[in-house]
């Protein structure tokens, strides 16, 4: 197992950071710019879903290796009230706020692997890996 970190995520200048430290993750394991943009806007994505409706939460990145090539991980979790229907939630153009739809289902496009883990009550993960 590689480096891995864990970042709060309390407020907008905590996107930033993990943006920042998510690119250098993505520098270290070598993977291509158009490959490091992906995985930073989709984490940003995420992150900012984190926190606007789940109150907040905290980001793990780590640098892993998936079916042997080196990867990008990330977890990204908050404990709001959870996401009712994934499915639905995972369609272009839902929103439960004033957003464009593009969140979920967006960062899902950008990377290599994507898993979502809600419930009502019980907050939101999301997990992302870019590889190799």
């Amino acid at each position: 197992m590689g480096k891995r970190e864990i970042f709060p995520l309390k407020q907008e200048t905590d996107i930033v950071l993990i943006r920042q430290r998510v690119r250098k993750y993505a520098e270290e394991v070598k993977l291509g710019i158009v490959s490091q943009t992906k995985i930073v806007t989709a984490a940003s994505e995420i992150a900012r879903n984190a926190l606007i409706y789940g109150g907040g939460g905290e980001c793990l990145i780590e640098e892993c290796e998936r079916e042997g090539r080196r990867a990008v991980y990330l977890s990204i979790s908050d404990s709001g009230k959870g996401i009712e229907n994934i499915e639905r939630a995972m369609v272009d153009g839902y929103t439960s706020g004033n957003g464009l739809g593009l969140g979920l289902s967006g960062a899902k496009r950008l990377v290599d692997a994507f898993a979502i883990d809600s419930a009502p009550g019980r907050g939101t993960r999301v997990e992302l890996w870019k590889w190799r």
